[in-house]
Formats: structure tokens, sequence, C-alpha cells
């Protein structure tokens, strides 16, 4: 046996839509023999094979969420009030601050769930959209689990609202202090919620889909003949 021989190419997998199986996008039924648009048997969901447009949709979500990064990211998110003035702190800015003061640990998670994990979105939700709109088949696996640990981590975007929403319903100390939300976190829940929307409007299956013009060496050779036939 040789071991410097090349690597066999792998078997074609059937797909699901070959076997005329169609899943719910909403309860997960499976279907046999079901059409394009109809109604799902369990919760009357329209039934599709892929996601109605999700390329495009997926694009416009993820472009509408870069343009609210910036100022959410430079726009005050909480603004507080006391008898030593009026201050308004950033997300970066309240990091800096936890971080000045030794809280070590609450800097690092506010500025992994506020600030990091919205741009790690953004990077991978890009990258998916993007190499399933060319039917690319680079690192498929690796990029239906990057998938998955998005829709893991999506929820923990939200902690920077959680607590601006938590301190301004507390400190409400007229005269002496006083926390309100500033324009920053509207722009900040409005990524968040935009990032949300785009991981559940890209349709995950295109990442195993390749474009239809590949063909198997069988199908070329196949197609080559029949057009040496026809000279």
């Amino acid at each position: 046996m040789n071991d410097n021989a090349a690597p066999q190419p792998a078997e074609p997998v059937e797909t699901a839509a070959e076997r005329g199986l169609m899943s719910c996008h909403h309860c997960s039924a499976v279907w046999e023999g079901a059409q394009e648009g109809e109604r799902c048997g369990r919760c009357s969901t329209r039934l599709h094979t892929r996601k109605p447009d999700s390329i495009n949709r997926t694009w416009a979500l993820l472009v509408a969420a870069a343009i609210l990064y910036l100022p959410a990211n430079m726009l005050p998110v909480m603004i507080t009030k006391s008898l030593f003035g009026t201050q308004q702190d950033t997300i970066l800015s309240g990091v800096i601050y936890f971080w000045v003061s030794g809280a070590y640990g609450l800097a690092a998670l506010i500025f992994i769930a506020s600030f990091l994990v919205p741009l790690f979105k953004l990077t991978a939700l890009t990258l998916l959209n993007l190499m399933a709109q060319r039917g690319s088949d680079w690192r498929q696996l690796e990029r239906a689990k990057l998938y998955r640990v998005l829709e893991v981590i999506g929820r923990w975007s939200m902690l920077d609202v959680f607590v601006v929403s938590l301190l301004a319903g507390l400190v409400r100390i007229q005269g002496f202090a006083e926390i309100t939300a500033g324009v920053g976190i509207a722009a900040f829940g409005a990524v968040v919620v935009l990032t949300m929307l785009a991981s559940i409007s890209f349709d995950p299956r295109l990442t195993w889909d390749m474009r239809k013009t590949r063909q198997s060496p069988a199908a070329s050779d196949e197609a080559m003949k029949t057009s040496e036939g026809t000279l």
C-alpha cells in the first residue's frame, strides 16, 4: 500500500431535501413529501426548504447593527447626578472606572459581555453570511460550530442594559443622587436586538450548500462525453 497516495474525495452525502424531507423552522418537526409554502401540521408555520431571502435579510440587519455599534460605544449609557455634579459614563469609561477601583472581575465581565461579544457576533455573522453567499465549502464543520456558539453567547450581550436599568430603578434619591439611562443605552440595546435578529434570519443550513455549478468528476466526464457526441 502506498502511503503517499492522494486522498480519495469524500462521498457526496444525500441531503434531507433530496430525500423529500422538510423541517419546520419553528417547531423542528420533519415532514415527508411536503411542498414549499405548505403549513406545518403541528404549529401551522409555513414550511420552507431554506429560510426565504435569508442572506439579504441578514446583510440588512448586520449593516444596521454595525452602524449603531459606534454610537453605542461613544455615547453615554448612564448619567449620574449627585451633589458633586453630573457624570456621564460610556461602556468603556465604566470598564475603566471598575478596573481602577479594583473590581477587576466586574470590569472584565462588562468588557467581554458588552464590548467584545457584540463585536464578535458582528464579525462571525458577517463571515458566515459571506461564505454562505459565495457557496464556499471552506471549513463547513467549523462554521456550523461557530453558529452554535453565537446562539449560546448572544443572550449575555444584554448585561449592560440590565445593570443600567437596575441602577436607574434603585438610585432615585432626589437632591442627593439620581441615575438615568443615557442615549447610548438605546443604541446598544438596538445593536443587541439587531444581531439577535440577524442570527435568527441566517439559515445555518446554507453552510452546507455549495455552488450548484460545481460538479463531481463523474458528472464532468459524462457532460464532456455528451458534448463530444453532439459535435
